[in-house]
């Protein structure tokens, strides 16, 4: 049909623009966050690219489901602009005829969004934190590039290499300052160094070098030297293990160990695929053309009933891992809630009802009866 077609082709065109902006402004803040991370040494500089990708793709079902919503009111919103909305109604259909068309155009973005952060989601956050962990538990000299200083990965450290061998396993001209717990401020200078594993710990074995010690506060300072000494570069790599994000757990042991937690993070995940289709129904209900409100009125609504309920969302995972609330409880409350308001509304305005004149209705057999009795 004429209706169907129009109405998808341009909410296709309208979707496809919006996700394209989306996609270019949340890739332009990841990619200063991941760089920003880089630069403290959180990630491998030579691994951002990677690490930028899986964060994108991780941050997908919410892009997708904003784009969704904004589409879908600004199609209606130009429709309504346009008087278009008008040349349909006078033509029998009402608003109810347009839950049908657009449920057909979003029923496949809404499945790309329920299995993205079902199984994506965790997947990247799973890749991203496998990154991390690795460059975290490289040594400290590793880190390092020759001519450069770094800062260790508990930024109590700052080293300096001259020159290192190809491995990596070895330097010339090794340069460490470092601080501790009482302020104690350590100098090192060293003719080379070398790694080594002992008791799974790294250390940095130097040899032909000198130690500074300045105590703070006082002038008193310490210098000695000597053939060989040894200084850990990083912690166990048994430390790593086990460690890890729920937002990196896949969902099906979510579901096979439902802990207060667990739930938690199963309820956010499914509360964004459900948040998609009331975005549906509630764009469908809340856009109306008001011309003293401009063409922004209603984008500034979009992105205001976008963020509310998202942080519902957040909400709604707190109280969850919290045992506050039960998981059935609080997708009832915040999901249910929105999709009754968003039927209710929905219907008031295909059949054209006026709230105060129905509750009008309603009170009045009341009030009668009453002054009867």
């Amino acid at each position: 049909m004429l209706f169907h077609s129009s109405l998808r082709k341009e909410l296709a065109r309208s979707f496809g623009a919006t996700l394209v902006v989306l996609f270019t402004i949340v890739l332009t803040m990841l990619l200063i966050r991941t760089l920003g991370m880089a630069s403290k040494g959180s990630v491998n500089p030579e691994e951002i690219m990677l690490v930028l990708g899986y964060t994108v793709l991780g941050r997908m079902p919410t892009i997708l489901t904003l784009a969704l919503f904004i589409s879908i009111v600004s199609t209606l919103s130009r429709m309504y602009r346009d008087s278009e909305m008008i040349i349909w109604f006078s033509g029998g259909r009402s608003l109810g005829g347009f839950v049908g068309p657009l449920l057909r155009f979003a029923w496949p973005v809404l499945l790309v969004i329920f299995l993205m952060v079902m199984f994506v989601w965790p997947w990247a956050n799973q890749q991203t934190e496998e990154l991390r962990q690795r460059f975290e538990t490289r040594g400290d000299l590793q880190r390092v590039q020759p001519g450069q200083f770094q800062e260790s990965s508990s930024g109590r450290r700052v080293y300096f290499i001259d020159k290192d061998t190809v491995e990596g396993k070895e330097g010339r001209n090794v340069f460490i300052s470092s601080v501790d717990n009482r302020g104690v401020e350590t100098i090192i200078s060293a003719a080379a160094g070398r790694i080594e594993t002992i008791d799974d710990i790294p250390y940095l074995m130097l040899n032909q070098g000198q130690r500074l010690e300045i105590q703070p506060g006082s002038l008193e300072m310490r210098l000695s030297e000597f053939q060989e000494y040894g200084a850990q570069i990083g912690g166990s790599s048994r430390l790593t293990q086990g460690r890890g994000d729920l937002n990196a757990v896949n969902s099906w042991d979510l579901i096979a160990e439902p802990s207060a937690s667990r739930l938690g993070e199963l309820g956010w995940r499914l509360g964004v695929a459900l948040s998609a289709f009331n975005l549906v129904l509630l764009a469908l209900a809340a856009t109306i053309s008001n011309p003293r409100a401009g063409k922004s009125g209603n984008l500034m609504f979009t992105l205001f009933a976008f963020i509310v309920y998202f942080n519902f969302l957040n909400f709604g995972q707190r109280w969850v891992a919290t045992g506050q609330m039960s998981f059935a409880s609080m997708l009832l409350l915040i999901h249910g809630s929105v999709a009754l308001f968003s039927l209710i509304w929905l219907y008031k305005r295909h059949y054209n009802l006026d709230l105060r004149h129905l509750m009008l209705r309603l009170v009045q057999p009341l009030t009668r009866k009453g002054a009867s009795t």
